[in-house]
Parts: structure tokens; C-alpha cells; sequence
């Protein structure tokens, strides 16, 4: 999170300075219009009496605004205090001013469409003989973020009044996903369907990340705040199958209580449309609560952080002892990757969740040894790769894993440079996140390469 104080300098008229402070705490969720005016009247008060006092405009505004406190602490004061306004626009939509309670219920209702529709899609192939739960899975497989996330998008084109332009470009990006998928003769089974199947998620997360910004995509701020919105979506959607599990346990034990077996009905129609459903309810809840509830993700991340560190260390010293190489088989290669990827995970969200001005801590030595096990363990990862490469030659997970690896493997070592500066004090803790912020539009990049070139180069087999 940017600081207010530091940018307020270079403003020129007192009211533009504290028009740009305005804007700082407007796009903190929990603090409504009218506490932004309690807010600025006091802000006032303290500029005049520092003023009064003898300091210049520029003075007395920014030992004001050091005074009011950082913004993070201003919002979890303001969660804390009107923690039921949060419940409230969940159910009733927002009773404040600043938000219509017309405007809430609207809102309400168009995530409720989008999420029944999200949930009708899946259905649609069946209309042209394609059926769920078949041998035309792979069909859904490689579709199954297609039946979402133009709506998920749409929701945020909406909501930040996305122009007709970004909304175009947005559009194209999916309509050319649709193609991919879609058009290439894929061999029934073949490595380069599921990795097309696995690869589209994560290409299209990109286009889902610029609605979400509304126009804030270039600026890193804009970027970071789409990272804490995927942390908390994973969460919230976690916690939604979890009881769509318990759901269904219950639907089956009571029909079959009754002589009717429901396993049809759960297969075919309660999960899948379950799973893309909810998608957008999640999403919904994490913006009607984000401004308290992103603190899950970073009290998660402080919890399992020393877990994976410790569990890389183990991971590594067991490879070394025991002389193991690591498994290059497609499954043990996801497996692998997803490790490494949770540990960039768990340091995207340490670096969301800190102040940038806080001084070097102990967690941030446990960070820094996460980084350096998940390095050695991604050298140990593309040398084996690398070796298997050379002696069988080249296939479609393996060139796949190559590249994934290579990716992570350019985060992590410059991430671990960072960090290290900002350690022995010599680089300050915003660069790191500004470099993560910048990096992830490579994944979706590499991820399009996959989707889009693999197929043809390997003879889509």
C-alpha cells in the first residue's frame, strides 16, 4: 500500500493534496463516503492548528496526515467499529449514504444472474449431444473456464463501468480462447489437451485481473489488490465446496432414505453447475467484504509459511541423504509445480500484508529461507527435466514443465535478490513488490504460449 504522506509532497494546492488523500481512502471498502468527511474534517482541523502553529501548507498537511495513521489501520478501525454494515450488504445491501440501498439490491440481483447463468452454461453442450460425466469430458475439461470467467468479467466490466473499448479488447481475448480450445483436432487423450485444459485458467485469469482493476491495471497498486482478490476468492470458494460437500452428503442420505437414489441428479446437475456458480458468489462476497476479510489470507500465509519452509528443508536434505532424483512424470511434475507455486503464494501475500516501511523482521528471515529452499528445489527440478530432456528428447509435459519452471525460477532468484537488499538495507521493501506485481503477467503469457502453440507443434498428440 502506497503511503499518502509520501505522495502528498508533490502536489501543488492544499485542496488538490487533499483531494488525492480523499481518493486514498475511497478505495478502502470499509470506510464509507461519510467517514471519509468525518475523516477530512479532522484532517482540517489539524492543518489549521499546524498551520496556526507556524508550519508551512505542505508542513501542516503531511505531519496531518502522518498523524491520522496509515490507511490499513484506518480501515480495520472502521471494520472493527461497523463490522455489521458488512453482514448488512450482504443481505440487505449497504444502508449507508454514499451507497444507494437500490443500488446494493441491484447489484445483488446481477451477481445472482451472472451465477445462475455461470451455472446453466455447463448444460448448454448437452443440448448438441454432449454430455457430463462421459467420454466427452475432455470437451468440458478444456471449456471449463470458458463457462465462467467472460461472466466473472463481465461483473467487473460492470461494476467499474469498464469503457467499451477495454470491454472489446476483453471480449477478443475470450472470443480467441474459445478458438483455441475449440478448433485444434486434439488426439482423444493426448498430453497436449490436458495441457491446454490446465494452461486456459490460467491465461485467462490475466483478462479477469484487468476488469478487476477498472483501469488500475498498469499501476501496481492495481495489480496487488487483484493478488489479494485471488487469495481470498481461493478461500472463500474452499469454504463454499466444503459445504457444497456437506450438501450433498445430505441431499444423497436423505433421498436414499426414501428409496430414491439422487446420485444422478448431484452428478450431473448439483455439482457442476455447484462449481461454476459459485465462482461468482464467491467472487461477490470477497468484494462485499474485502476490506475486512482480506486479513485471511495473510494470517493463513503467517501460519503455514514456517510449514513449507520446514517442509522444503526436509524435502531437500531427504533428496540429499537418499541421492533421490525427482520424478519427471506429468503428475509428479503438476504436483511439484503447485508446491512452487503456493510458496510464491504464501510470499505474495506476506508482501501484501506488510508495511513497506516497517523494518526488516524476523518472518521476513523465515521468507527469505523459503525462497532459497524453493530455489534449490526448482535447480533440482530443471536439472532432472533438463537430463530427461537429452536422453528421451523432447515431449509436451516435459517442454511444458521446462518452461513453467524457468518461469518460477526467474521469480523466485530475483525475488530472493530483493529480499536480501532490502534485508542488509539496501533496496527498500516496495521494490520486491513491485517486481511481483510486474511478473504475473508472465504466467498467463506462458500459458497462452502453451495453449496456443503446443497443440500444433506436437502434432496435437
Amino acid at each position: 500500500m502506497a503511503d499518502p504522506a509520501t505522495d502528498l509532497g508533490s502536489s501543488d494546492s492544499l485542496e488538490g493534496q487533499i483531494e488525492q488523500w480523499r481518493s486514498y481512502l475511497r478505495r478502502r471498502r470499509a470506510i464509507r463516503a461519510v467517514d471519509v468527511e468525518e475523516l477530512e474534517d479532522h484532517l482540517r482541523g489539524e492543518v489549521t492548528a499546524l498551520r496556526t502553529a507556524g508550519l508551512s501548507e505542505n508542513e501542516a498537511l503531511l505531519v496531518a496526515v502522518k498523524r491520522m495513521g496509515a490507511l490499513d489501520a484506518i480501515s480495520n478501525e472502521f471494520a472493527r467499529e461497523h463490522s455489521e454494515r458488512l453482514w448488512k450488504q450482504l443481505v440487505i445491501g449497504s444502508t449507508g449514504s454514499d451507497q444507494p440501498v437500490d443500488s446494493a439490491r441491484t447489484e445483488t440481483i446481477v451477481v445472482f444472474a451472472l451465477a445462475t447463468v455461470a451455472a446453466l452454461a455447463v448444460k448448454v453442450p448437452e443440448l448438441f449431444g454432449l454430455k457430463w460425466g462421459t467420454a466427452d469430458m475432455p470437451f468440458y475439461l478444456r471449456n471449463f473456464s470458458l463457462f465462467v470467467f467472460p461472466l466473472l468479467t463481465g461483473y467487473f466490466v460492470w461494476k467499474r463501468r469498464l469503457s467499451g473499448r477495454t470491454w472489446a479488447w476483453l471480449a477478443l481475448a475470450f472470443a480467441a480462447a474459445v478458438v483455441f480450445a475449440n478448433v485444434y483436432p486434439f488426439e482423444p487423450g493426448s498430453d497436449t489437451e490436458m495441457l491446454t485444459a490446465l494452461h486456459l485458467p490460467i491465461a485467462l485469469w490475466l483478462p479477469v485481473g484487468i476488469a478487476y482493476a477498472g483501469g488500475r491495471w498498469s499501476e501496481s497498486t492495481g495489480r496487488m489488490d487483484f493478488v489479494r482478490f485471488s487469495g481470498e476468492l481461493f478461500i472463500y470458494y474452499a469454504l463454499i465446496a466444503l459445504g457444497g460437500g456437506v450438501l450433498v452428503g445430505f441431499t444423497m442420505g436423505m433421498f436414499q432414505a426414501i428409496g430414491i437414489n439422487a446420485e444422478p441428479v448431484v452428478r450431473d446437475w448439483l455439482v457442476p453447475c455447484g462449481m461454476l456458480g459459485a465462482v461468482i458468489v464467491a467472487s461477490w462476497l470477497v468484494e462485499a467484504k474485502q476490506s475486512v476479510i482480506e486479513n485471511m489470507a495473510p494470517v493463513l500465509t503467517r501460519l503455514f509459511t514456517p510449514l513449507f519452509a520446514l517442509t522444503l528443508l526436509v524435502f531437500l536434505g531427504t533428496m540429499v541423504w537418499t541421492g533421490r532424483g525427482i520424478d519427471i512424470e506429468r503428475n509428479a511434475l503438476i504436483a511439484f509445480d503447485l508446491l512452487l507455486v503456493l510458496v510464491l503464494g504464501l510470499l505474495l501475500y506476506s508482501i501484501s500484508a506488510r508495511d513497506p516501511e516497517a523494518p526488516p523482521a524476523g518472518f521476513d528471515l523465515l521468507l527469505v529461507l523459503l525462497l532459497v529452499s524453493a530455489l534449490v528445489a526448482d535447480a533440482f527440478a530443471l536439472a532432472a527435466i533438463g537430463a530427461r530432456i537429452s536422453e528421451l528428447g523432447f515431449t509436451p509435459n516435459r517442454v511444458a514443465a521446462l518452461g513453467e519452471n524457468l518461469v518460477l525460477l526467474g521469480n523466485l532468484g530475483w525475488s530472493t535478490v530483493l529480499y536480501v537488499r532490502f534485508l542488509r538495507g539496501h533496496g527498500p521493501f516496495a521494490s520486491l513488490e513491485r517486481w511481483q506485481t510486474a511478473y504475473l503477467p508472465t504466467y498467463s503469457v506462458w500459458a497462452a504460449i502453451v495453449v496456443v502453440g503446443f497443440p500444433p507443434v506436437f502434432g496435437f498428440g
